[in-house]
């Protein structure tokens, strides 16, 4: 950052003072702030000072605002040295602040410097008939429509050698002149126009115009809002009617987990258990047919020929 100096004693004015309108104004800012804090509103009372002394700050308005705030004039000198939004050199009528970082450049920036030169003079100085100054300072946040310029509180831009020298002359003449882009461009869109929404039909409101809209829109909402009402009735409906038809289940027809389980194996008292060696009871009396003795045994794998007991 440059070393930034007050403007020598010979342009120096004895003495500063705000305004009836501007003390007004300076009261309600300092008013924003509780006691003991309106140290805060230094930036905008400095601020105020610059743009009534011809757009540049004198040391007596550095005082005047440090004692309106009750700070030291060195803490107030310290914010104005710091910002570059303040000058503290005198300015022109029509102070140029010319960006000439990398994408203004890229953009034919360098063209323009040599345009100030050729028409203003040195940077920070002013032209003889007062009116114009210029300062090449870093990015002003209007990249997309490089190369620019902000001129008092306004930006050009789209800026070529020709539309600039001629926006400077019709500034130093006092004639109108137009804002923003010099060469017609709307807004931030490609030079040359839009490569989007080109169907009207995709962004034409007229629509929403014909007829009674306003009533639309109305019954529209109604409508939507009684079918959420009505669907909303069918379920709960259908939540009663499943609940009664659960209620009206005979209480006999439930049964204990333990009766309603799967069958399991049948008892041996039962009938149909199968027959065999393992399970079959023996007959009343203790006596066994020795036939089918002799085969339950050859079905469970014995020697036919070994005699059972």
């Amino acid at each position: 950052m440059s070393v930034r100096r007050l403007a020598p004693d010979a342009v120096q004015p004895a003495s500063f003072a705000f305004d009836a309108a501007n003390e007004n104004w300076a009261d309600q800012q300092i008013a924003k702030y509780p006691e003991g804090r309106q140290a805060s509103a230094v930036i905008p009372l400095l601020w105020k000072a610059q743009e009534q002394h011809d757009g540049w700050l004198p040391r007596a308005a550095i005082e005047a605002v440090a004692r309106k705030l009750g700070m030291a004039p060195m803490r107030v000198m310290e914010v104005a040295t710091f910002y570059t939004m303040f000058n503290l050199q005198p300015v022109g009528e029509h102070f140029v602040q010319l960006c000439g970082t990398t994408p203004c450049a890229l953009r034919g920036a360098e063209a323009l410097k040599k345009v100030c030169l050729d028409v203003i003079g040195p940077q920070s100085t002013v032209s003889a008939d007062g009116k114009l100054s210029w300062l090449e300072v870093e990015c002003l946040g209007a990249c997309c429509n490089a190369p620019m310029a902000q001129i008092n509180f306004d930006y050009y831009e789209d800026l070529t050698p020709e539309n600039f020298k001629a926006l400077l002359e019709d500034l130093r003449h006092g004639r109108p002149v137009k804002t923003g882009s010099q060469i017609g461009r709307s807004g931030s869109e490609p030079v040359g126009g839009g490569e989007t929404l080109k169907d009207p039909a995709l962004y034409d409101g007229s629509v929403i115009g014909a007829g009674d809209w306003q009533k639309r829109v109305t019954e529209q909402r109604k409508a939507a809002a009684e079918a959420a009402a009505a669907k909303a009735a069918a379920e709960a409906e259908a939540k009663k009617a499943e609940a009664s038809k659960t209620d009206a289940t005979p209480a006999a027809a439930t049964k204990p987990a333990t009766e309603t389980a799967a069958p399991g194996r049948p008892k041996p008292s039962e009938p149909g258990q199968p027959t065999s060696a393992a399970n079959d009871t023996p007959a009343a009396g203790g006596k066994v047919d020795a036939k089918s003795a002799a085969e339950s045994a050859k079905s469970a794998g014995a020697p036919a020929d070994k005699p059972v007991k």
